[in-house]
């Protein structure tokens, strides 16, 4: 007996009158009653969360902006929500969403609170508070709700923040191109304070030269009215003596020249005298009888007797004159002399003055020379330090922020959100059903694996009596559960791509390695029930939960705890699942092997459990020998 007429045998009894059959179809269908209405029921919920009822509260009363601008975020935020459409949003009392939250007819509730513009706008007063929005969940209504409320506040609270950061990032570059602008005034009167240092330092040097010739020129000056001070000190007394005797000399020449214009006086006279008598010699010589030339004769003889008379008149009056202008001169130069001898005191006191003045002079001038040197160094010390505040400032202009309206808001956006997440999907499930569907077909394959063994008897009770070896009894006994499953996973793939809709990237191959996850689940099932008979079923269905929680259909595998980490490296669930990640994303890795691997491995380990139990059941006991115990 082969084990096609094992397994021909079997499935002839199960369909042999109505019912049988409908209870066949019934068992191909099971897989597809799990796996595909789960799938279509959560194909997309994600798309219809429009139609998830939710609350948002604003309680915010606006505030004023640095500008002085009545801003009102919280309505804002409130419009840009319910625009959105991303929930069946509803704008209520913070009342109503408490309640309506408490009785489930909101999902959960979003609260801006009074003073949530006046938070966010703190910052720009440098007095920065936190703004705060306010999530109210209910999990007695769904937990996910929870869930995705927190991903929409967190969604929330990033937009905001970017806004306001953006905002923020944006006055604080103004505030550079501000301070660049200031700076850059503040550079320019820089400039023209080392300009104008600059030429004070020239100025202040040449005031420091020529105070070092002043104060050369002042010690000179008080030496040289020191030693005149010296020279005039006797000047008093001198010019007195010289007074007294320039009035003596004035008294004697006065005397000599009343001495001279007496003479000159007499001389005159005498000279009067002797004109007359010339006269009168003329006329007695003419009433002599003499004749005119002989009296011409005689007058020129006695012309000639006078003539030294006459010139002697001439240089006595003369004399005088000369003696008179002397002694007008020797008067003057008294009255000088006495005016000298009056003023010389005060010229030795003028000149002791002087010196004196001169002296402090010199001392004040070296006084300024040492100050000038000081006031040098400071000023070439102002100089040097102006030139390096312009060049400070200079180069600090160059590195302050000073662009255009256009470049600000682009560096405010960048500032705001620094990071942009570029997502690139190797291999992408599209929805949330698709991302699921390798867990529930993995899932539902098993268990239409499990429901088949309800109606299969998994050992031939004829073939085992009738001899037949081992092998072909146990592959007799598979056969039927492997035609079986291969129609539940044709029937279920089907529906799933059909009907569903979810796209598979290699469905030829996706197919292919599905009947194998099949057949050795229905292999693995076989060999239970051969072995353990009632205890199979039992324990097929906690292999079920093992894998369940071990597989990693839904949260990666590593996040179980260690201890479990060991029963996902050997169920076969887990395998059959990343299969089929592999097989229905586009563009996912075709590293099959291993999963195929492992699956042949647990299929020809199944068999040969199979084939064991076979062997072990050719050894009759009472109980098998009993009809109402018989399977």
């Amino acid at each position: 007996m082969n084990p096609l007429r094992i397994a021909s045998g079997e499935l002839r009894r199960l369909t042999s009158g109505t019912l049988p059959k409908l209870a066949v179809a019934a068992l191909v269908l099971v897989p597809l009653l799990y796996a595909s209405l789960y799938l279509y029921a959560n194909y997309d919920p994600y798309g219809r969360l429009d139609k998830l009822p939710a609350a948002v509260v604003n309680a915010d009363t606006g505030a004023q902006d640095a500008d002085g601008h009545q801003r009102e975020l919280g309505e804002q935020v409130t419009d840009e929500l319910v625009s959105s459409g991303s929930f069946q949003w509803h704008r209520v009392s913070e009342t109503e969403a408490r309640d309506g939250v408490r009785d489930d007819d909101y999902s959960f509730a979003i609260t801006i609170p009074e003073g949530f513009s006046s938070a966010l706008l703190s910052s720009g007063e440098l007095d920065p508070r936190q703004a705060a929005i306010t999530l109210t969940t209910n999990d007695a209504n769904n937990y996910l709700s929870r869930t995705i409320a927190d991903q929409v506040a967190e969604q929330i609270r990033d937009t905001i923040a970017k806004q306001v950061g953006e905002e923020a990032a944006n006055r604080f570059l103004v505030g550079f191109s501000t301070i660049h602008g200031r700076t850059q005034e503040a550079a320019g009167g820089a400039t023209r304070l080392a300009d104008g240092a600059t030429r004070l330092l020239d100025g202040q040097q040449e005031l420091a030269d020529g105070a070092q010739r002043l104060a050369t020129g002042s010690t000179q000056l008080a030496t040289g009215l020191t030693t005149l001070r010296g020279s005039t000190e006797q000047l008093p007394q001198q010019t007195r003596k010289l007074a007294d005797g320039a009035t003596q000399v004035a008294t004697g020449n006065a005397q000599i020249a009343a001495l001279g214009n007496a003479l000159a006086t007499t001389s005159a006279n005498l000279r009067g005298d002797l004109d007359d008598a010339t006269g009168r010699l003329a006329q007695r010589l003419r009433d002599g009888g003499l004749s005119e030339p002989e009296v011409q004769h005689v007058l020129g003889v006695v012309g000639e007797l006078r003539a030294p008379l006459d010139n002697a008149d001439t240089q006595i009056r003369q004399a005088a004159g000369r003696l008179n202008t002397l002694a007008d001169g020797s008067r003057q130069v008294a009255t000088g002399a006495e005016q000298l001898a009056a003023a010389a005191p005060q010229l030795t006191t003028g000149i002791a003055s002087a010196s004196d003045g001169a002296n402090q002079l010199a001392g004040g001038a070296a006084s300024l020379k040492d100050g000038e040197a000081t006031a040098l160094t400071g000023t070439r010390e102002l100089a040097d330090g102006a030139g390096q505040l312009r060049d400070g400032l200079n180069e600090g202009l160059e590195q302050i922020p000073n662009a255009d309206k256009d470049t600000q808001q682009a560096a405010a956006a960048t500032i705001s959100d620094p990071v942009a997440i570029n997502s690139v999907g190797l291999a992408s499930a599209g929805t949330y059903g698709a991302g699921l569907a390798p867990f529930f077909l993995a899932l539902a394959t098993w268990i239409g694996a499990f429901v088949l063994f309800l109606l299969l008897r998994p050992l031939s009770t004829r073939a085992l009596t009738a001899g037949a070896s081992p092998l072909r009894v146990a592959l007799g006994g598979w056969l039927p559960a492997a035609v079986l499953g291969i129609a539940q996973v044709l029937v279920l793939f089907a529906a799933v791509t059909w009907l569903v809709g979810i796209d598979v990237a290699k469905p030829l191959a996706a197919i292919g390695f599905l009947l194998l996850g099949s057949l050795t689940f229905t292999a693995i099932l076989h060999a239970l029930n051969a072995f353990f008979g009632a205890v199979g079923k039992f324990l097929g269905l906690v292999l079920l939960v093992l894998q369940l929680v071990t597989a990693g259909g839904t949260f990666p595998w590593q996040t179980i705890p260690d201890a479990l980490h060991p029963l996902h490296v050997v169920l076969p669930m887990g395998y059959v699942i990343d299969g089929l990640r592999h097989l229905l994303y586009t563009g996912a890795s075709m590293r099959l092997w291993p999963d195929i691997a492992v699956l042949l491995a647990w299929l020809t380990g199944a068999l040969a459990v199979s084939v064991l139990a076979a062997q072990k059941r050719r050894v009759w006991t009472v109980r098998q020998l009993r009809p109402e115990l018989a399977l």
